[in-house]
């Protein structure tokens, strides 16, 4: 039988999610020579991830706190929860889209700020409401950036809402498109969202070629009076192209989830303080979603929703399993089934799947693996990690 795993957590995890792992786990912020690493917020960067980690499980979408191209190359795969907390951004989108159109910043500042009796307070309020007149939504354009969970599930809560929807998303998967409204319009280009947009929102992961993706130029695409929502990442938006549409009135609002010291106290600025998945449900559901993840993958050897690792699963014929990760090069499946082979295995089962340049295997055998087979493997140039899965028949 395998030996009970040790799993480290680095922030508080959900106990719903937790009480998924088998019994037997060592689980906890305390635990030492963990096999696996839980984490949500903590910066992973800097810290001494130690070479018996096999897996690393963040509960939440994005995977910026943690060092995945260090982590490929030790053959250690990166989990994580995309769309478990999609519900929770959602309707944190339309909260930002309602507080920009009515005003409702400015406003309850206006009220914070009255002094005096019933009465003196009354005739401020009647005085001073026609500044914070604001629009309503029916019949106004949301242009979405990104059609993934997130971004379908505010495209039809914008069209109940009596919204047009105009999308972009030159990488959607079939599912996403699946999910996506059929009111919603597809735009061809991001330039076409930011000239035809009164909303827009952004919904993509930051990459090289997302950093600064709305930038000065992009800005002076958009319509006056726009209303721009940034609740994925803070490097998506220049801050310096945004404060400049906001002068200008290009902008009317920018509500984003990433506050700074740039953005602090800017007119037209609403910025939160990160709760785009901080609601109870969203917490506990990347947890679970995650904490099934990796415990497969520690049990079985099985991958899902992984950054860095293809999508592989394969139902168990034996109890003696191997999981090879390994460089996406040539002949790599054939040298492992050689040292098999030698050593007088028989294969009763065999998945092999890549992703960019990482390529991962499961083997089945009919006995069991010796040790000399599982190092063999792991001396074939290219090979990044090796694993023997047992289990009780």
């Amino acid at each position: 039988m395998a030996k009970p795993q040790r799993i480290l957590t680095l922030n508080q995890i959900s106990s719903n999610g937790l009480s998924r792992f088998p019994a037997e786990y060592a689980v906890g912020p305390e635990v030492t020579e963990p096999d696996a690493i839980l984490v949500r917020s903590q910066n992973m960067h800097e810290m001494e991830i130690p070479a018996c980690v096999q897996a690393i499980g963040r509960a939440g979408a994005g995977t910026n706190n943690i060092p995945v191209k260090l982590m490929s190359a030790r053959g250690v795969p990166v989990f994580n929860a995309p769309g478990a907390n999609a519900n929770a951004v959602k309707e944190l989108v339309i909260a930002g889209m309602l507080m920009a159109a009515r005003n409702l910043i400015p406003a309850l500042a206006f009220v914070e700020s009255l002094t005096g009796d019933d009465a003196a307070i009354h005739k401020h309020v009647e005085s001073g409401k026609k500044r914070f007149a604001g629009i309503e939504l029916p019949n106004r354009t949301l242009g979405i950036v990104g059609l993934g969970a997130i971004g379908s599930l505010v495209a039809e809560a914008a069209i109940r809402l009596g919204m047009n929807v105009l999308g972009y998303d030159p990488e959607i998967t079939v599912e996403a498109a699946w999910r996506l409204p059929s009111q919603a319009r597809r735009a061809a280009t991001i330039d076409e969202v930011m000239k035809n947009s009164d909303f827009i929102t952004l919904h993509v992961p930051l990459l090289d070629v997302t950093r600064d993706l709305v930038n000065a130029e992009r800005v002076a695409l958009m319509r006056k009076g726009t209303i721009l929502l940034n609740f994925a990442r803070e490097g998506i938006v220049n801050e310096e192209a945004v404060l400049a549409g906001l002068a200008s009135g290009t902008l009317k609002s920018y509500v984003c989830d990433f506050p700074s010291r740039r953005l602090a106290g800017q007119a037209g600025v609403v910025a939160l303080p990160h709760l785009g998945a901080s609601t109870q449900e969203a917490e506990e559901n990347c947890a679970v979603m995650v904490v099934d993840q990796v415990a497969d993958y520690l049990e079985h050897g099985n991958i899902l929703h992984s950054v860095n690792f293809p999508n592989i699963t394969m139902a168990r014929e034996s109890p003696f399993r191997v999981a090879i990760a390994n460089a996406n090069v040539p002949n790599m499946v054939g040298q492992i089934s050689t040292a098999m082979a030698r050593a007088g295995l028989n294969i009763s089962n065999m998945v092999n799947k890549s992703k960019g340049e990482m390529a991962y295997t499961l083997v089945d055998t009919d006995s069991r693996i010796p040790p000399n087979v599982i190092e063999a493997i792991r001396a074939v140039p290219g090979v990044l990690m090796v694993r023997a899965l047992p289990r009780e028949a």
